[in-house]
């Protein structure tokens, strides 16, 4: 494989890994911000939608500045495995 291929399928890596990985770890921490402050329900989802917003930005700029595609997918993935069981453990009926 050509340096300049190898160079796009980690760039194509990257991409993948922000919008798609780092669109669903936005979510779930969104989720467990949404379930854990200690507000009302409305204002719980109004502010952790606001914050969603700079924390996907933050996010993506993380992927891009990664030494490897690797440590990008790898940094994504522990937590959001982790925050997805933590959700799924404080929703009502979650953990039934």
């Amino acid at each position: 494989m050509s340096e300049i291929a190898r160079y796009r399928l980690m760039v194509a890596s990257r991409i993948l890994a922000a919008v798609v990985v780092g669109y669903a770890l936005t979510s779930a921490v969104s989720i467990l911000l949404a379930l854990l402050l200690p507000v009302s329900k409305a204002e719980a989802v109004l502010a952790s939608t606001m914050l969603s917003f700079a924390l996907y930005a933050g996010i993506v700029i993380w992927v891009f500045q990664a030494r490897s595609a690797m440590r990008a997918w790898v940094g994504l993935l522990v937590p959001l495995a982790v925050l997805s069981l933590a959700c799924w453990l404080l929703m009502p009926g979650g953990a039934a």
